[in-house]
């Protein structure tokens, strides 16, 4: 759901911010991702996300929120990229005729990423033993040894998996 625009005062604050800092996380970000382009990207997505944060005036620490809100721009950029990576080795173990089409990759990228999202909210184990039955085929049986607990805990952990998924997808 879009966001009402900002307030005339919010949108001058977010200015004042962008102009103190952006040249600040820039930077920062170069000496991360050793990219212009891409320090560029993650710094526009960053400050994108400031302009939805309605309490401008509140903020304390602007460094430490852009820190924090790029850190998690970056966490999102490299899980795309891993997922995209696993998906392009996928296909390029399957026959030629396999290949989807731009729009069905597209599509598919997008259900993964939105899967990885749900998965992200998991606790470790749960996470774990979801993939391990999903990509690996294991028995619950297989899982709760290899994870070091009962089945059932592994039921529990695969039910929180398949709500996660459906509600990503949905």
């Amino acid at each position: 759901m879009p966001q009402p625009p900002l307030s005339d005062a919010d949108a001058a604050l977010a200015d004042s911010l962008f102009r103190a800092h952006h040249g600040w996380l820039l930077g920062r970000l170069f000496r991360r991702v050793r990219d212009r382009a891409e320090a560029q990207d993650v710094a526009s997505e960053t400050f994108t996300r400031l302009m939805g944060y309605r309490r401008l005036a509140g903020l304390q620490e602007p460094r430490a929120y852009l820190s924090t809100v790029a850190k998690s721009v970056l966490v999102q950029l490299w899980r795309h990229r891993e997922i995209e990576r696993a998906w392009t080795d996928s296909l390029a173990a399957q026959p030629e005729d396999f290949m989807p089409s731009p729009e069905e990759r597209a599509l598919w990228l997008e259900a993964l990423e939105r899967i990885a999202r749900a998965l992200d909210g998991l606790p470790p184990k749960a996470c774990q033993a979801f993939l391990l039955s999903q990509l690996d085929g294991l028995t619950y049986a297989e899982i709760a040894e290899r994870l070091g607990v009962s089945a059932s805990m592994v039921r529990k952990y695969m039910a929180q998996g398949l709500q996660r998924c459906l509600q990503a997808i949905v």
